[in-house]
């Protein structure tokens, strides 16, 4: 296949080449990551990347295209990489399909469809409106009226008079695990509950998410799904989370009323049958914590490189109560560095991945380690792998 120069891939794309503006996307950045933007909507409500072949429908078979000359043009990649939540670009062993000189018109007549000039057409790129005009109109169309909003109403009244007593609090958002029913965020500058989670799935690229009921204190409800409301978090920097009703200790085991669960923190055995891992089974444990049900966490782990893509067992968990996760979650893992296992494996997509959070460690040490954050002494200790046990800190 004849060599392509940026330029003639971008044309390919629909898009005029113009000189960069300086921290600011010109129009032809803003067509290129609309066009990229159809792809990963197409992934959100297809579950999986558009596919190449005859028997696939028409704009699957366009927007498959398309990724391939998205990811195989270095200016694309660089531009889209902070928006590829969905890792679409890390796969690098694309291959053109149509010739070199094919354009998205070209394209339609190798499908079997004649293009028209429609700006409306979904598969031309040049007519894509900005990412600023399709998110508004995006907001606009993805939510509806919430026809029983009075029993919700109730609810955002009770939130706010706490928020205003400081029963409850506005906090940072940190991990999309703080997703689940009952929860309250900001986003948008609107208050919303997630009023319901449905069936957790998971996604090509192993990762969990599952379609919410979402209700807005304006009045209006969306069925989006958790990762798009974990975006939208993100995004926003005045995004929050409302903690609830909270008191009692920082970490106990005894919980009073009141007190906010924070999770869990969990410790996983592998059935991989990699060798370092199948020679030393009872060592090699991850440590992890999440905010929902352990077994919710570690569906499909065979899927996942994060869990060496195999299948794991439940060997102990802890309760949390009114502590932040992520920071405890690094203090575990600080701990344990001196005992963390280094290990490559390919992912799903045979890429090489180096999998975090797992450590040749026995499990009372781990037992141990979780006693003594809980009485405040673990600064006092450093974890001693030739030892396998904590030593005090001279």
């Amino acid at each position: 296949m004849a060599d392509l120069s940026d330029e003639d891939i971008l044309a390919q794309l629909g898009v005029e080449a113009e000189a960069p503006k300086a921290n600011v996307r010109n129009a032809r950045e803003e067509r290129i990551v609309a066009g990229f933007e159809d792809v990963q909507r197409f992934i959100e409500e297809h579950g999986h990347v558009p596919r190449h072949g005859a028997g696939n429908d028409i704009f699957e078979r366009i927007y498959a295209v398309r990724l391939d000359r998205l990811r195989g043009l270095e200016e694309c990649r660089v531009l889209l990489e902070p928006l590829d939540h969905q890792r679409l670009l890390a796969q690098d062993d694309y291959e053109l399909p149509i010739g070199p000189e094919a354009d998205d018109d070209a394209l339609l007549a190798e499908l079997g469809v004649v293009a028209t000039a429609s700006p409306s057409s979904i598969a031309v790129l040049q007519h894509v409106r900005s990412t600023a005009e399709r998110r508004a109109a995006e907001d606009v169309a993805n939510r509806q009226k919430c026809e029983d909003f009075n029993k919700f109403k109730l609810l955002f009244d009770k939130v706010q008079q706490e928020l205003q007593s400081g029963i409850r609090e506005t906090r940072p958002f940190e991990m999309k695990a703080e997703i689940e029913k009952g929860r309250f965020f900001i986003v948008g500058g609107q208050k919303a509950y997630v009023a319901d989670v449905g069936e957790l799935t998971l996604t090509d690229q192993g990762r969990t998410d599952a379609r919410l009921r979402v209700i807005f204190d304006n009045g209006t409800e969306s069925n989006m799904l958790m990762r798009s409301l974990q975006r939208a978090l993100n995004k926003d920097d005045a995004g929050r989370r409302i903690t609830e009703p909270t008191a009692g200790p920082l970490f106990s085991d005894q919980t009073i009323e009141g007190d906010e669960a924070s999770g869990t923190i969990y410790v996983l055995r592998s059935k991989s049958d990699i060798p370092l891992v199948a020679d030393n089974r009872d060592l090699v444990h991850k440590i992890g914590v999440t905010n929902m049900s352990v077994e919710k966490r570690i569906a499909g782990a065979r899927l996942q490189s994060t869990f060496l893509m195999a299948d794991v067992e439940i060997v102990a968990t802890y309760e949390l109560f009114n502590v932040n996760r992520i920071k405890l979650e690094n203090l575990v893992h600080r701990v344990f560095e001196p005992a963390k296992l280094n290990i490559e494996i390919m992912d799903r997509f045979g890429n090489p991945v180096v999998p975090r959070e797992w450590f040749l460690v026995p499990l009372q040490v781990i037992d141990k380690a979780v006693g003594l954050i809980k009485d405040g002494s673990i600064s006092q200790y450093e974890y001693d792998p030739g030892q396998a046990d904590f030593v005090k800190v001279q």
